[in-house]
Order: structure tokens, then sequence, then C-alpha cells
């Protein structure tokens, strides 16, 4: 959604509808900006994926059912965020 200005580092994002800060410091070296698709571990992003990729992931992470629900609803109930 944007790159935090105070921190280059950081970048707010959605993840099935829950925003949360996470660390881009890996993906230094891409051309980052609002609207791309990340692939995100543990609130590090791992790589810049187009949409087809990220659609079948999202597809697939959605076809596993209640333990992506179950995720989801962890990640909307933590604090953990900046930004």
């Amino acid at each position: 959604m944007e790159i935090l200005p105070d921190h280059a580092d950081l970048a707010k994002v959605d993840v099935s509808g829950v925003r949360r800060a996470i660390n881009i410091g890996l993906l230094d070296n891409e051309r980052l900006q609002p609207g791309d698709w990340i692939l995100i571990h543990v609130g590090f992003a791992l790589s810049k994926i187009d949409e087809e990729e990220a659609r079948a992931a999202l597809d697939f992470l959605e076809g596993i059912g209640q333990a992506y629900d179950d995720e989801l609803a962890a990640l909307r109930a933590s604090s953990i965020d900046r930004g």
C-alpha cells in the first residue's frame, strides 16, 4: 500500500484485508511501489512476484480452509505493527 516515509525499510501492506507493516529490507534492489505483489513470510518481504503467481498462492492458501482462516484471525488479533 505504501512505503513508510520515516522508515525506508518498512512498508504498509494489505494481507487479505489485514493491514500490517513489514520489513522490505531484503528487497532493497527491487523498485517497489504501491500495488506490487510481494511474497511475505513472518513479517519480511522475500520477493516481488507477479499477479498470476500471487493469485495462485492465495488460491492455495484459501484452499486449505480452516488453517488459513485461523492464521488470518491470529494476524488480525496481533498487535505487532509500526506505521
